[in-house]
């Protein structure tokens, strides 16, 4: 008898290039390991797949006070004009530092390992994003196809 292939489902709600990476990642990782992946895009999550936004996420200084920095500052300061750039910037920094892939790295990992990308079709309609506006491999879907994947997962994250 066949031995069942495990899956992994993953929710990717977030937009921020801090948040990007531990959906990607873990995919990207299962499928290397012969997990059978999907990832369902929704919310700010679609960014994550928005060919006009993926390359150029950025990261919040506020309210992210486990952020590194070289010199320690007041949650505060975060709301300062140039703060999400400066902290975007210094997180892209320590990622290429170490090698780490960019988000469009990441993705094309997922695509060429056969991650299933799903972008929620109702948070398309809410927002305005077209499927010609999502990177390729992306199927546009609702909840149900998803669940349908997921119903069967041996593990499911909400990131």
């Amino acid at each position: 008898m066949e031995e069942k292939k495990k899956r992994m489902a993953i929710i990717a709600s977030k937009g921020t290039l801090d948040m990007a990476m531990p959906p990607l990642f873990l995919a990207s990782t299962a499928a290397a390991m012969d997990v059978e992946t999907a990832i369902f895009f929704t919310f700010y999550g679609v960014d994550l797949v928005n060919k006009k936004k993926y390359a150029s996420l950025q990261v919040a200084p506020i309210a992210n006070p486990a952020m590194p920095s070289p010199v320690p500052f007041p949650n505060i300061l975060g709301v300062l004009p140039g703060m999400t750039a400066m902290a975007t910037m210094m997180m892209k920094g320590m990622m290429k530092k170490i090698n780490w892939p960019t988000v469009p790295e990441l993705i094309d990992m997922c695509r060429e390992s056969g991650v299933k990308m799903i972008a929620c079709s109702p948070t398309l309609e809410m927002t305005g994003v077209k499927k010609e506006d999502l990177v390729e491999g992306v199927t546009v879907a609702g909840a149900a196809e998803f669940l349908n994947f997921a119903l069967d997962a041996d593990i499911t994250l909400f990131i």
